[in-house]
């Protein structure tokens, strides 16, 4: 093979490694995994390319599952990091990104909403919470935002950054309700391991 070869068939596989390396679907933590409770660390200096690649990950296992948000603990990662998507699926994707993000201002008026979350799957049940909040995070690029949300929206980036606290959407459900979803969510790992071990 002559060295010229040699280094374009290098130079795909790096380009192919690099690509896949890009659309990582990472693992879903899902409930009782202790690490959802932990409480998650700000991103420290500058937004960087290594921030940007956990994020595309994000991304990718977040549309894979599927679901509109997704936070870092949630693949294990304990950074203030959160990915969402809350585009109608015959729309274009519209992938927003949020560091550190911060409610800096939240409406006194409440709005119940049917949620789910991908770490406690297959689970849903009605969570109040402030219907407008003012936000301010970092987006990919690093620059600083300061926009409102209201609507699912609101709802969106309130249950993700509860993620960020240690909290999931069944925590704000009564201690019968929340006991029920984590055996649910148990009962079905186990039966999907059972069926995978038949196989």
């Amino acid at each position: 093979m002559s060295e010229a070869l040699r280094k374009v068939r290098s130079l795909d596989v790096l380009c192919e490694e690099t690509y896949l390396k890009a659309m990582a679907i990472r693992p879903i933590l899902t409930v009782p995994d202790p690490v959802l409770k932990q409480r998650s660390k700000p991103v420290v200096g500058p937004v960087t390319d290594e921030h940007r690649a956990l994020m595309d990950d994000m991304l990718e296992t977040m549309y894979a599952a599927p679901g509109v948000g997704l936070a870092a603990i949630q693949i294990g990662v304990p950074l203030r990091i959160i990915v969402m998507d809350i585009s109608p699926k015959e729309e274009e994707k519209q992938p927003r990104f949020f560091v550190n993000p911060e409610i800096v201002w939240a409406s006194e008026e409440t709005k119940p909403w049917e949620e789910g979350c991908l770490s406690v799957p297959d689970i849903y049940d009605e969570v109040e919470r402030p219907a407008q909040v003012k936000l301010k995070y970092l987006n990919r690029d690093g620059q600083e935002i300061v926009e409102d949300a209201e609507g699912l929206f609101a709802v969106c980036i309130q249950h993700e950054m509860d993620h960020l606290e240690g909290t999931l959407f069944i925590d704000h459900l009564s201690r019968l309700k929340r006991d029920s979803a984590i055996k649910k969510v148990k009962k079905a790992e186990r039966e999907r391991a059972s069926e995978g071990a038949a196989l």
